[in-house]
Formats: structure tokens, sequence, C-alpha cells
């Protein structure tokens, strides 16, 4: 009897130093949920980190292609692109997603002197467009200019855009804004650029003045009437 009682209470202390099948599965069960949320937790964090990510660069994108556009633009020299039929210089071209025009680039990229730039809205083969920049050299001897590598992205990823040009004509009346730049002996006094980029981020109206005007005078460069918007110039 006694050997009896003994082995009984063992046997209880065994299961009491224990834990039963239920018990390791119900825990296993707990920590599995725990890592779960854990996970999403995480996940969670790493996409917010993620988003803000790509949120700073597409503002930062943005913020240089306008501030390249800018400067560029206000730097457009009076240097023939092209030529008429009957030899008379074109200056600068311009239509609705298009626009040619020469300046020097800034920094390092202006050390091979001024260079065509093409401006142009293209199809991106997603429903939308992207803005590209093509360089290209002027040779001095008249050949046509030849393109520096491929056309560089400055912005992608939007949904509508287009360029307007203002100005002068050559009676020097004022010119309404129009999607087309006719006269390519003269250069327009303002340009717009209105793009619209995907994802609701925001592209304040663009206007840029071009302050050199190639008909102002003979063998020099000549600033613009009103270029500095004055009172009585162009707004």
């Amino acid at each position: 009897m006694k050997g009896r009682a003994a082995n009984h209470h063992h046997g209880r202390a065994n299961r009491a130093a224990g834990f039963t099948l239920l018990e390791v599965l119900g825990a296993l069960a707990l920590l599995a949920l725990l890592l779960v949320g854990v996970y999403g937790g995480v996940r969670s964090a790493i996409h917010g980190v993620r988003s803000g990510s790509a949120a700073i660069a597409r503002v930062d994108q943005i913020g240089s292609a306008q501030r390249f556009l800018r400067g560029e633009l206000a730097q457009a020299l009076a240097q023939p692109i092209a030529h008429t039929d009957n030899g008379r210089p074109i200056y600068f071209a311009g239509s609705a997603h298009e626009m040619r025009y020469v300046a020097p680039l800034p920094g390092y990229l202006g050390k091979l002197g001024p260079q065509l730039q093409v401006l142009k809205l293209v199809d991106d083969g997603k429903g939308g467009q992207r803005l590209e920049l093509q360089l290209a050299l002027l040779p001095p001897d008249g050949q046509p200019p030849k393109p520096l590598g491929e056309p560089q992205v400055l912005l992608d990823h939007i949904k509508d855009g287009g360029f307007s040009y203002r100005g002068r004509d050559a009676q020097n009346r004022e010119l309404p804004w129009g999607a087309d730049w006719a006269d390519g002996s003269r250069l327009p006094q303002l340009v717009r650029i209105r793009l619209q980029p995907h994802g609701g981020y925001g592209w304040p109206e663009l206007d840029v003045p071009l302050r050199v005007d190639p008909a102002a005078a003979v063998g020099r460069v000549g600033l613009l009437p009103g270029s500095m918007l004055s009172p009585g110039g162009v707004r």
C-alpha cells in the first residue's frame, strides 16, 4: 500500500511539473498570433517609410525639373537653330508639346559650349506622358545639330501638359498666349509650361521670361523690351 501511494504521488508530481499537449498547442497559437501582429506592424512601418521616401523623391524630381527649365529658358541665346528656305535664321521653335532653343548648360556640362535643347512631351506608353530633354551640338560650319546621347527624362508620370508662348510680333504688337510660336526669327518674351503630374502632386503654373531678343540689335545680344516685367511689359 505504501509503495502504491508513493507511485501515485510521483505521477501527480510529474503531471504538475509538465504541460499537456493542449497547453502547448495553445501557447504556440498565441505565439503565432503575436508574431503575425509584430510582422504586420513592421510591414506597415516599412511601407510607410517607403511611401514617405517615394513622396520626397517625387517632390525633389518636380522641383529639380522646375529649376532646370526656369534656368535654361531664361538663358536662351540669340543663336540660330536652323534657317528658312530664303536663308532667314530661326532662333526659336515652339509648339504645344515641343520647343527648341539654344542655351548654355550649367557647370561642367556647359564646357561643350551652347547647345540646342529640345524639350518634348512624349507618350510614355502607359496612358500618360513624360518630359524629355534632348541635347545636341551646333557645328560651327552650319551642319545639322549632332545629338548628344539619348534623351533624358526630366519628369515622368505626367497626366496632362503643354507649352504656350507670349510676346510681340515684328511690328512690336503684343501677342496673346498661344500654343504655337510662328515667328522663329524672334524669341517669345514668356514661355508657359503647364504640367499635371499623376498622384496629386502640384506643379505651379511656370511662366519663364526670355531675356534675349535677336531682333533688338545687329551683331550683338539685346534685351527684350519689358523683359524684366516692368509695368509696361508683358505680364
